[in-house]
């Protein structure tokens, strides 16, 4: 292409992004703001837990209704204006809930409303943990330290607030909107922006548990310890996620242990407990739920601001050779990549019951693409500093992808690098099936000017 033409392209581009800012401030309620850069407020909506994430908007919109996120939509479709939708900001791929165009922060949808009646609760779609959304972790699946016991975060849904493409505020379930119902399940925002959440709700006491980490000279009893609960532990209330990486020339392990209960069972973690721990101070029982999450998340929150990718590697099992597999990736990338910088590798191991996606019925959500059997959700989290370096990280993660996937099983939609094909993900029934009620809720492609996993 001539620069000419390029630079020609840009600045209508540019014009397009400011001329619908205007349009939105215009038209949108009381109810919502419109920010410009400078302010605070669009500094933080742009912003993300990752660096690789954020881009510079042309104005950042928090909406304060459903009816104005219809507006904006509207807007946005008539001047194909590019928009990027976040949540709580923890998207990972470039693009995907960010944007060089509008900017839609969900942060006034942070509402928590509680029936006892139905014993449900209405989530807004911009709440969050710090770093994790609401939005983002319940419309990509949402594996939980409860799934044992309850299933997958999107298993729990029962309603969906959807502001559908053309500014209509629709109440979708599995009754009034079968099809599309499924396809929210896992399929993301291909068919508008949710605002709210109404899921299930289960009694929640006292809990036990906390993060430690270890010395890599006790990695024979890590791994063995590890290796035990992947194949013995059958307590849906106990939970675990393993790493095992790398960072500044030494390999790292580390634990974070919960139990839904006070005090768990003997046996279950007495194989980590015993293992000479660097930091084991979080470990303890708390009355409450969001007391360990509030304990826990200052350190899994401690790489903000890196430059991140994740990809996602199904495995069916955790045995002592496929551990070792791990291992093996962890010892050859470590070394390498260390030649590019400081970063961080980590390598996380989180295992399931096999009866974790008999939670729902079979057929009853886009992903997965099969719920006969589960493969476990491994994630590879790669961190770096300096932008140049982008792509050999995301090579690299691709790479070890590639050797240590079981092929065939769900790619999880969450932990998906940019790319990854949605057949992976969703099977070819269900993206025939997905993308024909794209189509169908969205004739214009307006949901194609965002970013995400497009069916």
């Amino acid at each position: 292409m001539l620069p000419t033409t390029t630079l020609l392209l840009s600045l209508i581009g540019t014009a397009l992004g400011f001329n619908a800012c205007q349009l939105i401030a215009e038209k949108v309620s009381s109810a919502t703001d419109v920010y410009y850069p400078g302010s605070s407020s669009y500094i933080a909506n742009n912003e993300h837990y990752a660096t690789s994430s954020s881009q510079v908007s042309k104005c950042s919109v928090e909406p304060g209704s459903a009816e104005d996120v219809g507006t904006v939509l509207g807007i946005l479709g008539k001047t194909k204006t590019p928009f990027g939708v976040k949540g709580g900001g923890h998207a990972t791929n470039p693009d995907f809930s960010s944007t060089t165009g509008v900017q839609i922060s969900m942060a006034r949808f942070n509402e928590i409303t509680y029936d006892p009646m139905t014993k449900t609760a209405v989530v807004g779609a911009g709440g969050r943990v710090t770093g994790i959304g609401v939005a983002g972790f319940t419309l990509g699946g949402g594996y939980s330290w409860l799934s044992n016991q309850y299933g997958l975060a999107l298993d729990n849904v029962v309603r969906y607030e959807l502001v559908v493409p053309n500014g209509t505020v629709v109440t979708v379930t599995d009754t009034s909107h079968t099809d599309l119902f499924f396809s929210l399940k896992g399929g993301g925002n291909n068919y508008g922006i949710v605002t709210r959440f109404t899921l299930k709700t289960h009694p929640q006491g006292a809990v036990w548990g906390g993060i430690a980490a270890y010395n890599a000279s006790h990695i024979s009893a890590f791994t063995a310890a590890s290796v035990k609960f992947c194949s013995e532990v059958t307590d849906p209330r106990a939970g675990i996620i393993i790493v095992y990486g790398y960072t500044s020339g030494e390999v790292i392990l580390s634990t974070q242990m919960f139990y839904d209960g006070a005090i768990p069972p003997k046996g279950i973690f007495d194989d980590f407990l015993a293992i000479p721990a660097l930091t084991q101070d979080t470990v303890m029982t708390r009355s409450k739920f969001s007391d360990l999450i509030n304990a826990t998340v200052p350190t899994i929150n401690a790489s903000t601001g890196l430059r991140t990718v994740y990809n996602h590697m199904p495995m069916l099992n955790y045995s002592e050779s496929s551990i070792d597999e791990i291992i093996d990736e962890v010892n050859f990338w470590g070394p390498m990549l260390s030649a590019h910088g400081p970063n961080i590798i980590a390598y996380v191991i989180e295992p399931f019951l096999p009866s974790l996606l008999s939670h729902a019925p079979t057929d009853s959500s886009a992903y997965p693409s099969s719920r006969d059997h589960v493969a476990f959700p491994t994630n590879l989290n790669l961190q770096w500093l300096s932008e140049t370096e982008d792509e050999v990280f995301h090579g690299a993660a691709r790479q070890t992808a590639e050797r240590l996937s079981i092929q065939g099983e769900s790619i999880y939609p969450n932990y998906a690098i940019y790319g990854t094909p949605v057949v992976d993900m969703f099977g070819e029934e269900g993206v025939k099936k997905m993308e024909a009620m794209r189509k169908r809720v969205d004739p214009h492609g307006v949901m194609m000017l965002t970013g995400g996993f497009r069916v």
